[in-house]
Parts: structure tokens; sequence; C-alpha cells
């Protein structure tokens, strides 16, 4: 291969594992320049097609104020909220309670249905042409932290994000800051007229828009006025309780008025440290854990000027010379997700059994749907410790290989059922898969056969292969992927 075609490979696959989860063979064999790749990407990502969920026959409600509550604050939809005791009958339990045994019932068909949710997404995420909206999904999955008990909420919200993952920042945020499982994750349900709740308003300002530094805590209070009245019902939709809401004026980032919660996210996202704050989360995940702010402000500038146009935000940003420099290759670790998302595509890599996609989460440190705070994921360096990097280097052989996985995962105090025992904690067993290796054999076919393990290195690798380790990469195709997949060198992207 020439100089320039070697280049140009680099630079499609850092672009297709920055906007998405890899490059597929296929791909790499188009003959795409970047700028031609990036058009694609864009074009691919315009259509919006939501994650399917489980029905769910066993789900219980979001946690809701009560209807003598709700009914005493003239609420319309008092009659359509399901009690705890509805609940239980669904469960088949008696009103008011359940038994031990139906609530390890419903806990395992809501563990079913989290489950199912997590596999289909990561499955969108291998295969899906809309690459570019799946890891945008992905990135405000984190941005938006949120974790609830309850499938078709968290799958609402998913969708959600997804829809709006490419638009306007502005719509994003009021749609997820109205979705009931976000109100609930952050108490808004018990933000009311004359007790009201700081929680959620503290978190839009310093995790969703501004940022620490960019708001005082009269700002938080005031916000949190703004917010009285903001609930959802028993349907999963939400709710404006007029009797609920602060309706007095309120100082809030220098402007005073009788503002509304729709009306302080509108004061909120007129404050250019807001434009700055979310293009410096983008650009830490999309470019380099550390941000550069001669890059980071025209790009701001322009985001705020476009009315938070994200599209055209990241057109801009995969444009830029600067993203395909030396020094913003190969330099990030590769989350878990994107990990086994990128083997699945660039392999074609189907399990028998997907059971073991969620064990492998867990052991790595990033289950999808379960983020382990509001603050979302910590990311960077964060991804790897000692026993996480061997679990990282031993899944190539895992998946390839049928070698066996055996891991013993913490307790999840966060989890649906936080005590399992030992035993129901421990996986140890051979793994099922088949592979595509078909593709990546095409394009090795013009390589002589002493030069491919060089050749396969530059195909799956985002950082030059260390010499002493070229030898290891020897035999049929399928034990050099394996070498090159078990080395520390593919955990970087």
């Amino acid at each position: 291969m020439t100089t320039t075609t070697t280049t140009t490979q680099r630079q499609l696959q850092h672009l297709y594992w920055r906007a998405g989860f890899g490059p597929t063979p296929e791909q790499l064999a188009a003959g795409l320049n970047p700028q031609q790749a990036l058009r694609k990407l864009l074009q691919d990502s315009r259509g919006f097609e939501p994650l399917d969920g489980p029905a769910m026959h066993y789900a219980e409600p979001l946690p809701t104020p009560s209807s003598e509550m709700m009914q005493a604050a003239g609420s319309p939809q008092a009659a359509m909220v399901t009690t705890p005791d509805q609940t239980a009958r669904t469960a088949g339990a008696a009103p008011g309670k359940m038994t031990p045994e139906q609530r390890k019932q419903q806990n395992r068909s809501l563990r079913s249905a989290f489950y199912a949710m997590n596999t289909g997404w990561l499955t969108r995420m291998a295969t899906s042409e809309a690459q570019l909206r799946e890891k945008l999904t992905f990135f405000w999955h984190g941005h938006f932290a949120c974790r609830v008990r309850r499938p078709d909420a968290a799958l609402q919200l998913n969708n959600t994000i997804r829809r709006l993952a490419l638009g306007k920042f502005p719509e994003l945020l009021l749609a997820v800051s109205q979705e009931p499982a976000m109100l609930q994750f952050l108490n808004n349900q018990q933000n009311r007229k004359q007790s009201p709740n700081e929680n959620f308003a503290r978190e839009v300002m310093e995790l969703f828009t501004l940022g620490r530094g960019n708001y005082s805590e009269i700002d938080v209070k005031e916000a949190a006025r703004a917010f009285t009245g903001w609930g959802y019902n028993g349907q999963n939709k939400f709710v404006f309780r007029d009797k609920q809401h602060d309706d007095g004026p309120k100082n809030l980032l220098g402007r005073t008025g009788n503002f509304n919660g729709e009306q302080a996210l509108r004061i909120i996202l007129a404050q250019p440290a807001c434009a700055e704050f979310v293009t410096t989360k983008l650009y830490r995940f999309f470019v380099n854990d550390v941000p550069n702010p001669a890059h980071i402000k025209p790009l701001a500038q322009a985001f705020f000027k476009s009315g938070y146009d994200i599209s055209a935000l990241l057109e801009q940003l995969f444009s830029a010379d600067w993203f395909y420099a030396a020094a913003n290759v190969g330099t990030r670790i590769k989350s878990p997700v994107e990990l086994l998302a990128g083997m699945k595509r660039t392999l074609g890599l189907e399990l028998a059994n997907e059971r073991p996609l969620i064990v492998f989460q867990k052991a790595l440190g990033q289950t999808l749907f379960e983020p382990p705070n509001v603050a979302g994921w910590p990311g960077g360096r964060a991804w790897i410790d000692s026993s996480s990097l061997l679990y990282r280097l031993q899944l190539p052989a895992v998946l390839l290989r049928n070698a066996a996985f055996d891991v013993q995962l913490k307790q999840d105090e966060n989890d649906l059922d936080p005590n399992l025992p030992r035993a129901a904690r421990t996986f140890d067993q051979a793994v099922k898969t088949t592979v595509r290796l078909a593709p990546l054999q095409r394009l090795l076919s013009a390589t002589p056969a002493a030069q491919q393990p060089a050749r396969l290195s530059e195909i799956l690798l985002q950082v030059p292969i260390r010499p002493e380790n070229l030898p290891l990469v020897r035999g049929e195709l399928r034990d050099m992927v394996t070498a090159l997949l078990s080395l520390p060198e593919y955990q970087l992207m």
C-alpha cells in the first residue's frame, strides 16, 4: 500500500471508530475518502427507528405521589395513577403487599426485560447503518444518566434521546427533562410549592447544561421553584400540576420573572457557558479526553449561534484537520460497550445465547441502562484496572476460540436483586459464537501471506503494533484475529 492509501485508511478507521462503533470490512473496501464517509454517516443517520422492548406484564409503576395528594392538588390525572395495591393485584398478590416469592418473580421479569433491551441495543450498535445516531444516543445516555426500575420508562427515555440525538439541543434538553424516568430519578415528583426539592434543578445545571462554577446556590434554589409542578402520571406521561407550582417572582442567572420550567431552561440555554460545557463534553467523547480550548472555543461559538444544532457541530468537528492529528488517533480507551459493539461489528459476531453479553458488561464495569450514578460513567483511564484489563485481554479467545470465561461478579447495590449469593454471581462457561471472517479475508487477498499479519494489524488496530508483538500474529486468519484483538493496543481507538 502507498503512504497516501495507508493514511486515508487510518483516517477512515479513526472516523468510523469515533463517529460509530468501528468500521466493517465492507466499509474499508468501499474506497471512500473521509469526507465522503462523513457525508454518508450523516445521511444514513437522518432517520429515526425506535428501539423495541419486550412487553411487560409484571412491571411496577414509577413511584408517584398518592392519589389523595394529587386530588388535593386538583390533578385531572389522579384517577389514572397506578397505586401499590393495583400493582400487587397485577402480580397476583393480596392488596397492600407482595409475597417474597412474588417479589422475586417480579424482579426476575424486570431483569429479563432490561437484559433484552440491553442486548437489543448492543446489537443495534453493531449492525445499524445509522452509526452516528447510535453513537450519539450512547453519548447522551451517559450525559443524561438515569437509572430506574421500570423498563418501559427507561426505554421511553432512551428512544426520546435517540429521536432527538442529532437535532437541536434545546429540544433534546426539554424532552429529556420532562421524561418521567428522569423526573423520578432526580426526585422532582417531590418538588412542590412551599416544599421545594433542589435535586433536579441542581443536576440540570451542574451535569446537563452549565457545569460547576457557572451558577450559584441561589440559582439552584430559584430554578427548583421554577420546576415545581413538573411530574408524571401512571401512564408514564409528563404532567404539569398547576396547584403545585410556585408562580411567584424568581431571580435566575440575572433574570427576574415568574418563570416556569420551560422558561428556566431557556434562560440556562441563553448562557454561552452552556454551549461551551456541552461542546467540551462532546469533544472529550469524540476527540480527546484532554480538552483543547483552542479547538473548543470556535466550536462552542458556532454551536451557540446555530441555536445549538448538534449535527452541524459534529460535522464541523469531524471535518477539522486536527480531528485526524496523531495526538487524537488511538488515544482513547474503548469503553466496555464500545469494545463489545466494535468486535461484534468488525467480525459480524453473533452469540448463540446473548446472556454472556450482560456478564461481560458487568465484569468490565459498564452495563447499558445501569449507570453508576447521575454523573454517568467516568470513562478514560477509569475503564482499566488489573482485573478489567485481564478480562478485556481474555475476551477475544472466549468469543473466537470458545475459551471459558471465569468471573465472579461484584455485589451491586443498585441491582434489582443486590444480595445474590456467590454462586449466582459466578460465570464460568464457554460461549458459543459464530463470526464472519470472509470479508476480512477478502481485504487481505491482495497481500502476500508473509505480509498479512502486518496488514491485518493495520486494519484492526488504531495504533501501530509493537515490533515484539508482530511474531505473535500467525497461523490461520482466526488465529491472527484472536491474537491482535488480545493485545493491549486493541483497547485503544
